[in-house]
């Protein structure tokens, strides 16, 4: 039986629960950063500009001026899959991204995200991406084409679900064998492990839909 007794639901996965859980956390600490906006912010206000600020900065970098307006998605999936990886960190709790259904959900809205902006930007002459650089190349750069673009949601699932699925397990056969201080350096590495995943998710999401904003060459 969970630890958490009030999170086992006989009808819901455990990793919907969570990411429900995840969902109201992230509602709950946007209403309390927004509720009051003030010149001089308080605690909550002042780590949610640090954080969304951080991730604007990074789209603008990547994607350039014109890719704010697919920040709120970036951001959102920046905020979850963050909080998401952290949330296993605490003892008794499961990371909703340990689970390859949470990861792949993910992965393919990126994927549909890039291509639906892709048409909408280009029209049907989007579909020039996938034909290579002369007409004569397109019977052999199709194929290769379509397998790149259907490996990304792969990658991005995969990726992601190992590297905290295996923070997990680790975690577990620490505290397991060691309970008390040594654990320590294990929650510091797992928290980097955290960011950095999180980063490479949303760098990628970020360069996949500025790939598809592009003009064919």
């Amino acid at each position: 039986m969970h630890p958490l007794l009030f999170l086992d639901n006989p009808v819901m996965p455990p990793h919907v629960t969570y990411a429900w859980l995840i969902i109201g956390l992230l509602a709950f600490l946007s209403f309390l950063a927004t509720r009051r906006m003030d010149i001089y912010p308080n605690k909550v206000q002042n780590v949610m500009e640090v954080v969304v600020g951080g991730l604007e900065n990074l789209l603008v970098e990547t994607m350039g001026p014109h890719g704010r307006k697919y920040f709120p998605l970036i951001a959102t999936l920046g905020l979850y899959i963050l909080t998401s990886n952290l949330l296993g960190i605490i003892p008794g709790f499961d990371s909703p991204t340990n689970n390859l259904n949470t990861t792949v959900s993910l992965a393919l809205t990126v994927f549909f995200m890039t291509h639906i902006v892709g048409v909408s930007i280009h029209g049907i002459s989007y579909l020039k991406h996938f034909m290579g650089p002369s007409k004569w190349l397109a019977p052999l750069m199709i194929p290769i084409e379509i397998i790149s673009h259907l490996s990304r949601p792969l990658s991005l699932s995969m990726r992601l679900f190992g590297n905290i699925m295996g923070e997990d397990i680790v975690l577990g056969v620490v505290l397991l064998l060691v309970p008390l201080l040594v654990p320590l350096p294990v929650f510091v590495l797992m928290i980097f492990t955290s960011i950095i995943q999180t980063l490479v998710f949303v760098l990628l999401a970020m360069m996949y839909i500025a790939g598809s904003m592009e003009e064919a060459h």
